[in-house]
């Protein structure tokens, strides 16, 4: 009889087993990015390495998802395991031998590596005896980099059913960790992420007499002042909110012309829904108040993006104490505090219990270059960890 030990053991052994298949797959959709909520190429080489197995499957009409049922052996509650699948519209600039081969696209996010590993942890979770204790969703995701593809999934009805689970899980990898280790938290793991527009609406005139109009481009650099004040000052420190203008935009070059009209643009991120809807209040407070002391009018923005990704605390705690039963407790660390990116996933986890972890996966040499940089790399050693780890939230019981 197999101790729960050993049976652990065989678990991280069968992931190393399968490291030459998760090599080739990821390999193969890095060379091969693809953008958006439409990735042909991608879906085919999914449903391809999926084949062998004894899944239902379904494909979306919106989008290239596809989303998978393995039966389980007993009738516990379904679980999901998610990965994305999209690239980033960038240039590879790691000179890898499996660089990207199309121009423009580059998975710089480690979607790829997502992809492979939960295509792997399925193989793993089909062939284990016993089996998984309830049915298994797998969902393969694109469209995560800003095109709404989670929600995409939702609104085919690719979950409605016998396809809908009871939890879900995810695995986003990280350069920053060492790698092929595992982190999470309960709560808040990672920001919400909305865009700002803030235009400033003056009187234009000649830049000689500036006295004959209102000029409104030093108006908007004393909202932008304003913002930062009112983010230090209005909002608790333990639910921060991180306000950055990234673009402003006004006039025109080398003509001797005060503007009517001048905009700045940004990034909103924050943790909780609290703090998301009270910044979209102040920010229109703040800026309305600073133009109409300097005889201006503004107008605000906030279009929602993502939300906050917030972990189940209990979920997110049982996943990393199952993840340290495979790994060890070693390579296994719940963080101190949340990661300020953004993620799709966020929606699922506000339809079900859940938690997503995080995988690291540090290159042994060289730089360590951020996600979404050309540069980014990461440890492919790490990745026979990841599949396990996902193997191992299908497969134990809750």
């Amino acid at each position: 009889m197999t101790s729960p030990t050993t049976g652990r053991r065989e678990l991280l052994a069968g992931a190393v087993q399968r490291r030459s298949a998760l090599s080739e797959l990821y390999r193969r959709l890095h060379r091969r990015p693809e953008l958006g909520l439409w990735l042909p190429d991608t879906q085919a080489a999914v449903l391809d390495a999926l084949r062998p197995l004894p899944l239902e499957v379904r494909t979306g009409a919106a989008s290239s998802a596809v989303v998978a049922r393995l039966a389980g052996r007993g009738d516990a509650p379904p679980v999901l395991l998610r990965a994305d699948m999209d690239a980033l519209p960038l240039t590879e600039q790691t000179g890898l031998s499996y660089a990207s081969e199309v121009a423009g696209a580059m998975h710089a996010c480690g979607h790829d590596a997502h992809t492979a590993m939960l295509v792997q942890a399925a193989h793993l979770i089909a062939a284990a005896d016993p089996g998984p204790p309830g049915d298994v969703i797998l969902m393969f995701q694109p469209g995560e980099e800003g095109h709404d593809g989670c929600r995409t999934v939702l609104a085919d009805g690719l979950l409605d059913g016998d396809f809908t689970p009871a939890r879900g899980y995810a695995l986003h990898q990280f350069p920053g960790l060492p790698a092929g280790t595992v982190a999470t938290r309960p709560g808040p793991l990672l920001a919400g992420a909305d865009a700002l527009s803030v235009t400033v609406r003056g009187a234009g005139g000649h830049v000689a007499l500036p006295h004959l109009g209102v000029d409104p481009v030093p108006v908007l650099c004393a909202v932008v002042l304003a913002v930062q004040q009112m983010v230090t000052r209005r909002f608790d420190v333990f639910d921060p909110v991180v306000v950055t203008v990234n673009r402003l935009d006004a006039g025109v070059p080398g003509a001797g012309i005060i503007p009517d009209t001048a905009t700045a643009a940004g990034t909103v991120r924050t943790f909780s829904d609290a703090a998301r809807a009270r910044v979209a209040e102040l920010l229109a407070e703040v800026a309305n108040g600073v133009a109409a002391a300097h005889g201006c009018t503004a107008e605000v923005r906030v279009d929602p993006g993502y939300p906050p990704t917030v972990n189940d605390p209990a979920e997110a705690r049982w996943a990393l104490a199952t993840v340290a039963g495979v790994l060890g407790a070693e390579r296994t660390t719940e963080l101190p505090t949340p990661m300020p990116a953004s993620e799709d996933f966020a929606y699922l986890l506000r339809r079900m219990p859940g938690a997503m972890l995080i995988l690291g996966t540090r290159p042994a040499d060289g730089p360590v270059a951020p996600v979404h940089s050309p540069q980014m790399r990461l440890d492919e050693s790490a990745l026979t960890a990841g599949v396990a780890a996902l193997a191992a939230l299908a497969l134990t019981p809750r």
